[in-house]
């Protein structure tokens, strides 16, 4: 017999009868076990995760319920109007004029004895700072609706707010069309139903979110009903179809995660989505922040984010919308508006203040959620409680076995080695997947074929929990401590581990360790009825109420992977070029594994060959690695449904020196790449990208790159951005026209006032950096961003308003002599919406249909002064 086939032979094999006498069953049993988990999860968890209520028409039309035919509608017919982008034709004039005209339909049939309606149109200009930026508007509009019981003395209000602009190139039919929809169809129900609230309800349809955040800043910070507002309804859309997930809430204020619980007819939250959420590291935000930032309010972010592949391209459409996810949202919302424009707690919000929330849904059925201080003595007391009743089933065996505690403690240190060994590889052998993949230039293999991470990651991870075990328990046998007892030492190991992992993370501050305290609880519960009955001395007879704690432990923690997997796949297409997506969707499946898997998985042991079950999954691995990375299964995209983004300017860039000569004139092609292969992809097909580069070596020559960097999202990531050469200069639609209006050396001698005007395009990024021997000490801007950077960029857009931009810069400098350079300043005017020149339409089409493009020309002048 060869090598090969005698190694095969050993991992297949074992004997048919444990230490103990008590004969194994059959191999197949093993095989069917851990089917039986999976058709569990495909049976039950998947079903519960997509479940949404069917959708009501007209013909389904009762008074006071949500109508989704009627939002359908509206939202057709905001889609219909197509792009929205701030400063459009289509985002100023068509969709507010759209909205009115609803607006005024919906007021006409208010319940005029019961409700007071009005109905301002905000047009409104500010700044403040967003990240690396100052962010700047000017005449943006909100539509603001407040709806009013009869004869109301409440002065506190409930805010509902959603946008209706969109991203260039998308009719935002998910992000965030549907939104508005329902908000309508909301205010709809609320001021055609006899019923009774206390409170107003504020309804605001916001016009500059994706600017970022500029419209609902504008409302917080100077609308006259702003002050008013306590609570607020934050609702946004990253994607379309499901439920809507709660993932921010408060902050601090557990009774809106009560309100919440008791409220939501189709319930999805998770703490461990808010503090994933709130790490800053997904590509993704929202109007949640500024409000409480600028406001100082207390509320719930909402959003739809299942499927989001087409989020923010022209794909996202109104197709892509289901009736039914509307359904459910609207369900949610009305409930919510209903009962928080009658909670008490908002005429003194501050009293209620009692810290954050530990909150999570079980399948969709019901809310957990409790306070953080309650979720930090649970944590401790369940894992202290795991720790005795470790200790106690211990005493137990060396009282079964007639040896001593100290020999059965001697036996459990070597196998709490070996599940600590297999703790780390059920995560870190996906991980490792995860990391080669990515150094062979294939990640997101799964992109499309999510199917693949079963083989690439949850298999991988169940082979290394099951490793170690099946090489220890083919070592030669200790009669003393029998098979069984064994085994559950090397549960009780994992119960340890997660106990001690518990304590640290708590001690850490991070509510999702609520995750490893229930899985406990239900490792735990079981053992409690184990050492009652007498079934823990009983050769394998615990394993009974193992499986029956175990099968709620494993319905959740699918379903948490489950969840986080759909909702952030589509976010790992957009996750820039500098983070390998995979060590994060490999991560949240290795630890899915461990959770769901950790105490099921040593049990193979218990039948005839385990190893076969190693080598089946060793073959699943082998498999999918290869379907991955030599079929057109594991290519990313797809036309349409799964898309390659690709964003990049039409660039006319003209570098002025201090004298007024002109140092460069050239154009070419900006790239910023959203993924982590970049233009790999790319190369092969009808586009050509020859003398396509990285351009981070000019970031050292260069303020900002020497480039027309679009936002912060540009800015932060321009060490990846790409350059592509074009020989014919772009003559883009027009030049802004820099103007110095003044320079006047001010009193002290040391300072020099520059004033400037721009005519700006709608969306305008300003570069400003001073020379090392000079410092900015005022300007027109907000003055907490000057010294937080070398280089300042102020991101400037325009609604109705484009009055050109005016602004003065006062510069210090010691020694008082200014006929020298003081500063550079970069000028960048986007014209999106513009298709360019010939050449670059044409350029344009050459690229393959899986990529979308979101690109505009740009204009970029840096001067010196």
């Amino acid at each position: 017999m060869g090598d090969k086939e005698r190694l095969l032979d050993e991992f297949s094999s074992d004997e048919s009868v444990s230490s103990n006498g008590r004969r194994k069953s059959p191999w197949y049993f093993g095989i069917g076990f851990l089917l039986f988990w999976l058709i569990l999860f495909v049976a039950v968890v998947m079903p519960f995760f997509h479940h949404v209520p069917n959708p009501k028409t007209m013909e389904d039309f009762n008074k006071g319920e949500f109508i989704a035919q009627r939002a359908m509608d509206n939202l057709y017919n905001l889609v219909k109007i197509g792009p929205k982008v701030v400063g459009s034709f289509n985002n100023e004039n068509k969709t507010v004029q759209y909205l009115l005209n609803e607006l005024a339909l919906i007021k006409e049939h208010v319940l005029d004895d019961y409700f007071d309606i009005e109905i301002d149109h905000q047009q409104v200009s500010g700044s403040y700072i967003h990240w690396t930026m100052v962010n700047m508007y000017q005449g943006v509009q909100n539509l603001v609706i407040k709806l009013s019981p009869k004869n109301c003395t409440s002065d506190t209000y409930l805010l509902v707010n959603s946008h209706f602009d969109s991203k260039p190139t998308s009719p935002s039919a998910g992000d965030a069309g549907q939104m508005v929809s329902i908000i309508l169809e909301v205010l709809r129900v609320m001021s055609t139903t006899r019923q009774s609230f206390q409170h107003p309800i504020i309804f605001l349809l916001n016009g500059a979110e994706e600017n970022p955040l500029q419209a609902s800043h504008g409302f917080v910070s100077q609308h006259k009903w702003a002050k008013n507002c306590k609570v607020f309804l934050n609702l946004e859309g990253g994607a379309g179809g499901g439920r809507e997930l709660l993932f921010q809430t408060g902050p601090n204020h557990p009774w809106l995660v009560e309100a919440y619980k008791q409220n939501a007819l189709h319930p999805f939250a998770t703490t461990v989505g808010e503090e994933i959420f709130q790490t800053g590291s997904m590509p993704s935000d929202t109007d949640f922040g500024i409000l409480v930032k600028y406001g100082s309010l207390i509320g719930l972010d909402l959003a739809q984010n299942i499927n989001g592949f087409t989020y923010h391209t022209k794909y996202d459409g109104y197709e892509i919308i289901p009736a039914d996810s509307v359904q459910s949202m609207g369900d949610n919302i009305l409930s919510f508006v209903r009962a928080l424009s009658n909670a008490t707690e908002l005429r003194d919000t501050a009293a209620y203040a009692l810290g954050p929330s530990v909150f999570f849904d079980v399948l969709g059925l019901y809310v957990v959620s409790y306070t953080e201080s309650t979720g930090v003595i649970l944590n401790y007391s369940v894992a202290v409680a795991t720790i005795i009743l470790i200790f106690v089933s211990i005493c137990r065996m060396s009282g079964i076995s007639q040896v001593s505690i100290g020999y059965v403690l001697c036996w459990f240190t070597p196998i709490l080695v070996v599940q600590v060994i297999a703790f780390v590889l059920g995560i870190g052998l996906p991980i490792i997947i995860a990391y080669y993949f990515d150094k062979c230039g294939l990640p997101l293999t799964y992109f499309t074929t999510s199917e693949l991470m079963f083989g690439l990651y949850v298999c991988p991870s169940l082979f290394g929990l099951c490793l170690p075990s099946y090489i220890f328990l083919k070592l030669p046998n200790n009669r003393k401590v029998s098979f069984g007892q064994q085994l559950q030492l090397f549960l009780h190991s994992q119960a340890l581990i997660l106990s001690v992992l518990g304590i640290c993370l708590t001690l850490y501050g991070l509510r999702s360790t609520y995750v490893l305290t229930w899985t406990l609880v239900f490792y735990v519960l079981p053992l409690v009825l184990n050492l009652i009955t007498s079934l823990h001395d009983r050769s394998l007879a615990w394993i009974g109420f193992l499986l029956i704690g175990q099968l709620v432990s494993f319905l959740y923690n699918t379903y948490l992977q489950y969840t986080l997997i759909k909702c952030m796949i589509a976010m790992m297409g957009r996750f820039g070029r500098s983070t390998n997506p995979d060590l994060f969707m490999s991560g949240i499946n290795a630890l899915g594994t461990v959770m769901a898997m950790g105490f099921l998985i040593p049990l193979v042991n218990i039948f005839r060959r385990p190893g076969l079950i190693l080598v089946t999954l060793l073959t699943v691995i082998g498999i999918s690695i290869y379907v991955a990375t030599c079929t057109h299964l594991g290519f990313p995209y797809r036309a349409k449904t799964n898309v390659e983004r690709v964003p990049y300017l039409h660039v006319r860039r003209t570098l002025y020196e201090y004298d007024g000569s002109i140092s460069k004139d050239d154009s070419g092609y900006l790239f910023n790449f959203q993924d982590r292969r970049g233009p790999a992809p790319l190369q092969g097909t009808s586009v050509n990208l020859t003398g396509l580069v990285g351009i981070s070596a000019d970031c050292e020559k260069y303020m900002m790159c020497g480039y027309p960097l679009y936002d912060h999202r540009w800015v932060k990531n321009r060490l990846n951005a790409m350059w592509l050469p074009r020989e014919q200069l772009i003559d883009p639609p027009r030049v802004p026209e820099v103007e110095l209006l003044s320079k006047v050396i001010q009193a002290d001698k040391q300072t020099i006032r520059y004033k400037f005007r721009i005519n700006v395009t709608d969306h305008t990024s300003i570069f400003i950096q001073p020379y090392e021997y000079v410092n900015v000490t005022n300007w027109t801007f907000p003055l907490a961003y000057i010294d937080q950077q070398t280089t300042y960029h102020v991101y400037f857009s325009h609604g109705r308003d484009s009055t050109p931009l005016s602004f003065f810069i006062d510069c210090f400098k010691s020694n008082g002599v200014f006929n020298v350079p003081l500063f550079q300043m970069g000028v960048a005017g986007h014209f999106i919406g513009d298709k360019g020149d010939q050449i670059s339409q044409e350029f344009a089409k050459s690229f393959p249909d899986y990529a979308v493009l979101i690109e505009w020309p740009t204009s970029y002048q840096r001067f010196i002064y």
